[in-house]
């Protein structure tokens, strides 16, 4: 087994090493030494998203740019915008599809008219809670992704308990522009294979 995953993340790293994006071997937003999934966990997540984002280029370019992926223990997370609502169910239909996947949870946007105004304030609210969670000693800010559409705030990521989950909702409701928060947060207690 331990031979299997060292082969495994050795690929993986080779493979990664062309082309790789600044956000490192296993995605943004999650730091590899804080994550409390364990390496295979992590491993296996990597190589469901990058399967999922190939096939979504493939079906269509622009969703390189437009779609963000997620996965955290095999459960796939979907963000951004669309033109049409078909196009979310085709995006949702292929997660689903995905091997391994255990759910999906789709807050793909149908594309709005663009207003600066409202790209500043989703903006300042992102930079705000983000802020306010690295400051917050309770919480591990690098397990979190935040994203805001329309002031609607999306945070995504795996907290370590109840109270660092509480403390996350509570920060964001500070936030003075912030209409509605929706929050996708694993504990470790649901992740099926802990860290040891």
């Amino acid at each position: 087994m331990k031979k299997y995953l060292a082969i495994s993340f050795l690929i993986l790293l080779l493979s990664s090493c062309v082309g790789s994006s600044s956000g490192g071997l296993f995605g943004t937003g999650v730091s590899i030494a804080l994550d409390p999934r364990t390496l295979g966990t992590q491993i296996d997540d990597s190589i469901m998203q990058k399967n999922l984002a190939a096939r979504l280029a493939l079906t269509d370019k622009k969703y390189l740019i437009k779609i963000s992926v997620k996965v955290l223990d095999g459960r796939i997370f979907l963000r951004g915008k669309v033109d049409k609502p078909e196009e979310k169910l085709i995006i949702t239909k292929m997660a689903w599809e995905t091997k391994g996947a255990r759910s999906v949870k789709n807050n793909i946007a149908v594309k709005q008219k663009f207003s600066f105004k409202n790209a500043a304030t989703d903006i300042l609210i992102t930079s705000q809670l983000r802020t306010a969670l690295i400051l917050n000693k309770n919480v591990k800010a690098a397990n979190f992704n935040i994203d805001t559409i329309n002031k609607k705030t999306y945070i995504f990521g795996i907290a370590y308990n109840q109270d660092e989950k509480k403390e996350i909702v509570q920060e964001a409701k500070q936030i003075v522009d912030l209409e509605e928060l929706v929050t996708s947060i694993l504990m470790v207690s649901d992740l099926s294979r802990q860290k040891e």
